[in-house]
Protein backbone atom coordinates (compact mmCIF):
# COMPACT_ATOMS: atom_id res chain seq x y z
CA UNK A 1 0.00 0.00 0.00
CA UNK A 2 1.14 3.06 -1.28
CA UNK A 3 1.13 6.14 1.43
CA UNK A 4 1.70 9.84 0.95
CA UNK A 5 4.80 11.39 3.14
CA UNK A 6 4.89 14.82 2.92
CA UNK A 7 8.68 16.36 4.14
CA UNK A 8 8.57 19.37 5.47
CA UNK A 9 12.33 21.07 5.66
CA UNK A 10 14.30 24.46 6.54
CA UNK A 11 17.51 25.56 7.02
CA UNK A 12 18.80 28.49 9.21
CA UNK A 13 22.35 29.98 9.57
CA UNK A 14 23.20 33.01 11.87
CA UNK A 15 26.10 34.67 9.58
CA UNK A 16 26.32 33.21 6.49
CA UNK A 17 28.84 31.62 6.69
CA UNK A 18 28.51 31.43 9.88
CA UNK A 19 26.44 28.77 12.90
CA UNK A 20 23.68 27.12 10.86
CA UNK A 21 21.36 23.97 11.42
CA UNK A 22 18.02 21.88 9.66
CA UNK A 23 14.94 21.07 10.92
CA UNK A 24 12.52 18.24 9.32
CA UNK A 25 8.95 17.57 9.40
CA UNK A 26 7.98 13.95 8.28
CA UNK A 27 4.42 13.55 8.30
CA UNK A 28 2.19 10.56 7.13
CA UNK A 29 -1.41 12.20 7.33
CA UNK A 30 -3.22 8.75 6.65
CA UNK A 31 -1.46 7.14 9.73
CA UNK A 32 -1.37 10.42 12.18
CA UNK A 33 2.10 10.13 12.27
CA UNK A 34 4.47 12.61 12.42
CA UNK A 35 8.68 12.93 12.97
CA UNK A 36 11.28 15.73 13.85
CA UNK A 37 14.49 16.02 13.01
CA UNK A 38 17.10 18.77 13.52
CA UNK A 39 20.82 19.14 13.56
CA UNK A 40 23.33 21.96 14.39
CA UNK A 41 26.72 22.73 12.39
CA UNK A 42 29.18 24.99 13.22
CA UNK A 43 30.28 26.70 10.05
CA UNK A 44 28.02 26.49 7.01
CA UNK A 45 25.82 28.43 4.79
CA UNK A 46 22.26 28.82 4.28
CA UNK A 47 22.03 26.99 1.28
CA UNK A 48 23.75 24.48 2.39
CA UNK A 49 21.43 23.50 5.29
CA UNK A 50 18.21 23.85 3.19
CA UNK A 51 19.70 21.22 0.85
CA UNK A 52 20.71 18.69 3.47
CA UNK A 53 17.75 19.14 5.09
CA UNK A 54 16.06 17.56 1.69
CA UNK A 55 18.72 14.89 1.93
CA UNK A 56 18.52 13.61 4.93
CA UNK A 57 14.78 13.61 5.09
CA UNK A 58 15.13 11.43 1.77
CA UNK A 59 17.83 9.26 3.78
CA UNK A 60 15.36 8.38 6.71
CA UNK A 61 12.88 7.32 4.10
CA UNK A 62 12.20 3.25 4.18
CA UNK A 63 10.74 2.36 1.05
CA UNK A 64 10.70 3.86 -2.59
CA UNK A 65 6.91 2.18 -2.69
CA UNK A 66 5.15 5.88 -1.33
CA UNK A 67 4.06 9.17 -2.72
CA UNK A 68 6.69 12.14 -1.25
CA UNK A 69 5.86 15.42 -1.37
CA UNK A 70 8.58 18.40 -0.13
CA UNK A 71 7.81 21.38 1.20
CA UNK A 72 10.69 24.00 1.07
CA UNK A 73 10.89 27.65 1.14
CA UNK A 74 14.16 27.90 -0.35
CA UNK A 75 13.71 28.81 -4.69
CA UNK A 76 17.20 27.88 -4.73
CA UNK A 77 16.19 24.03 -3.61
CA UNK A 78 12.59 23.66 -5.48
CA UNK A 79 13.64 25.79 -8.47
CA UNK A 80 16.63 23.74 -8.81
CA UNK A 81 14.76 20.85 -9.13
CA UNK A 82 11.55 21.99 -10.47
CA UNK A 83 13.07 24.17 -13.40
CA UNK A 84 15.27 21.11 -14.01
CA UNK A 85 18.68 23.01 -13.44
CA UNK A 86 20.51 20.15 -11.64
CA UNK A 87 20.38 18.12 -15.05
CA UNK A 88 22.72 20.84 -16.92
CA UNK A 89 24.96 20.86 -13.86
CA UNK A 90 25.31 17.38 -14.25
CA UNK A 91 25.80 17.75 -17.70
CA UNK A 92 28.69 20.31 -17.04
CA UNK A 93 29.80 18.37 -13.81
CA UNK A 94 29.36 20.26 -11.68
CA UNK A 95 31.53 23.26 -12.74
CA UNK A 96 30.81 26.63 -10.94
CA UNK A 97 28.24 25.04 -8.95
CA UNK A 98 28.11 25.84 -5.33
CA UNK A 99 27.49 22.84 -3.07
CA UNK A 100 28.06 19.83 -5.72
CA UNK A 101 28.69 17.82 -2.72
CA UNK A 102 25.17 17.67 -1.35
CA UNK A 103 24.17 18.10 -4.88
CA UNK A 104 25.45 14.80 -5.78
CA UNK A 105 24.22 13.11 -2.86
CA UNK A 106 20.96 14.55 -3.66
CA UNK A 107 21.07 12.88 -7.47
CA UNK A 108 20.71 9.16 -6.31
CA UNK A 109 17.52 10.00 -3.89
CA UNK A 110 15.97 11.83 -6.53
CA UNK A 111 15.89 8.63 -9.14
CA UNK A 112 15.05 6.13 -5.91
CA UNK A 113 12.22 8.75 -4.58
CA UNK A 114 11.50 10.30 -7.23
CA UNK A 115 9.67 13.25 -4.80
CA UNK A 116 7.44 16.27 -6.16
CA UNK A 117 8.79 19.61 -4.90
CA UNK A 118 6.52 22.44 -3.38
CA UNK A 119 7.76 25.81 -2.70
CA UNK A 120 6.03 27.26 0.34
CA UNK A 121 6.56 31.04 1.32
CA UNK A 122 8.96 31.19 4.88
CA UNK A 123 7.66 33.25 7.78
CA UNK A 124 4.22 33.47 6.65
CA UNK A 125 2.22 31.58 9.03
CA UNK A 126 2.70 27.78 7.14
CA UNK A 127 2.52 26.07 10.31
CA UNK A 128 5.03 22.91 9.18
CA UNK A 129 7.28 25.50 7.79
CA UNK A 130 7.37 27.33 11.17
CA UNK A 131 7.97 24.89 13.15
CA UNK A 132 10.88 23.62 10.75
CA UNK A 133 12.54 27.49 11.34
CA UNK A 134 12.48 26.71 15.22
CA UNK A 135 14.06 23.40 14.87
CA UNK A 136 17.07 25.07 12.73
CA UNK A 137 17.57 27.83 14.61
CA UNK A 138 17.40 25.72 17.84
CA UNK A 139 19.74 23.31 16.48
CA UNK A 140 22.36 25.98 15.24
CA UNK A 141 22.30 27.69 18.53
CA UNK A 142 22.60 24.41 20.55
CA UNK A 143 26.33 21.95 21.51
CA UNK A 144 27.87 20.52 20.37
CA UNK A 145 27.68 21.66 16.66
CA UNK A 146 28.35 19.04 13.82
CA UNK A 147 31.56 19.95 11.17
CA UNK A 148 30.12 20.87 8.42
CA UNK A 149 33.94 19.14 6.60
CA UNK A 150 33.14 20.01 3.43
CA UNK A 151 32.34 23.49 3.46
CA UNK A 152 34.95 23.99 6.12
CA UNK A 153 37.97 22.41 3.55
CA UNK A 154 36.43 24.27 1.17
CA UNK A 155 36.58 27.66 2.82
CA UNK A 156 39.16 27.48 5.67
CA UNK A 157 42.40 25.37 3.82
CA UNK A 158 41.53 22.78 5.59
CA UNK A 159 40.15 21.58 8.50
CA UNK A 160 43.28 22.96 10.43
CA UNK A 161 44.35 25.95 8.31
CA UNK A 162 47.08 26.79 5.83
Amino acid sequence: MSLKINIYTDGACSGNPGRGGYGIVMKVPEKNYEKRYSQGFRRTTNNRMELLAVIVALEKLKTAENDIHIFTDSKYVSDAINQKWIYGWIRKGFKNVKNPDLWQRLIPLLKEYNPTFHWVKGHAGHTENEICDQLAVVAARAEPLEIDRYFEQQNNGGLFGR
